[in-house]
C-alpha cells in the first residue's frame, strides 16, 4: 500500500467537518449577540435571546 496515508484521509475529511460545524456555531453565536444587544441580556424578559439559547 505504497502511499497509503490513513491521517491524510482523515485530516480532508476532519477540515470539511470541522468547517460546516464552524460555520454553525458562528451563526448561533451572531443570532445570540444581536438578541442580547437588542433586548438586553435578561433572558427571562428577552424571548428573542431566550429563543437563541434554547436553539443553541
Amino acid at each position: 500500500m505504497a502511499g497509503h496515508s490513513k491521517w491524510a484521509n482523515i485530516q480532508h475529511r476532519k477540515g470539511r467537518q470541522d468547517a460546516k460545524r464552524g460555520k454553525l456555531f458562528t451563526k448561533l453565536i451572531r443570532e445570540i449577540t444581536v438578541a442580547a444587544r437588542l433586548g438586553g441580556g435578561d433572558a427571562g424578559a428577552n424571548p428573542r435571546l431566550r429563543s437563541a439559547i434554547d436553539v443553541a
